[in-house]
């Protein structure tokens, strides 16, 4: 008998298949407080910085110096304000673009904020991101990878230039481009530079 009960709870018990488990992990927590930028992004510090998650239903995050995914705890923490527009980005993004692949986010600011040069973040570092109101956001590959383009030939230009039309609209005040990527904007706001073919700079107002 006991052997016949077992068999019918096996039997009576959902599939994998069936089950109500959610397709999509979780939203990470985030432990929000109320931020200040002090100073200014190339010489500045973060006081009570907010730490982006390392991923979400809408991005991941790239470390630009060990080249894996996520990036690095420590690179990823930005005013509460930053963090908050940064991500409505990606969720407006996301609901434009269901079928597009996540947004890769790589550096903001470091816990405290201050400098971010070569010699504390290694490669060639970063001359601003120093107190919180700056984000590095990768634009999206055509073969739809979750890596950075390696190449300007590799972005998906339609998809790169609706992100950055978005991260203008929610109100950055500096939005970097690549020079070699035909991407358009208020010239008071997006401007070309090197070092940037691959992604966006979005930098905030305090």
């Amino acid at each position: 008998m006991w052997t016949a009960f077992l068999v019918a709870a096996l039997l009576l018990a959902p599939s994998p298949a069936s089950s109500n488990a959610p397709t999509h992990p979780t939203e990470p927590r985030i432990e929000w407080r109320d931020s200040a930028a002090i100073g200014s992004p190339g010489h500045g510090r973060l006081k009570r910085g907010v730490r982006l998650p390392a991923e979400g239903r809408n991005h991941f995050t790239w470390d630009p110096v060990l080249r894996r995914t996520p990036d690095r705890d420590w690179r990823r923490w930005a005013t509460d304000e930053v963090v908050r527009k940064t991500l409505s980005v990606l969720r407006e993004f996301r609901r434009r673009h269901p079928a597009a692949p996540r947004i890769g986010v790589g550096d903001l600011s470091l816990p405290r904020g201050g400098y971010f040069g070569p010699e504390v973040g290694g490669g060639i570092g970063h001359a601003t991101h120093q107190n919180g109101l700056d984000v590095d956001v990768y634009y999206p590959r055509l073969d739809r990878r979750q890596r950075p383009p390696e190449s300007p030939s590799e972005v998906d230009l339609a998809l790169a230039q609706d992100l950055l039309d978005l991260f203008v609209e929610a109100g950055a005040v500096t939005v970097y481009v690549g020079p070699s990527l035909p991407l358009e904007g208020p010239s008071d706001v997006v401007v070309p530079l090197v070092n940037h073919d691959n992604h966006l700079h979005a930098r905030f107002a305090p």
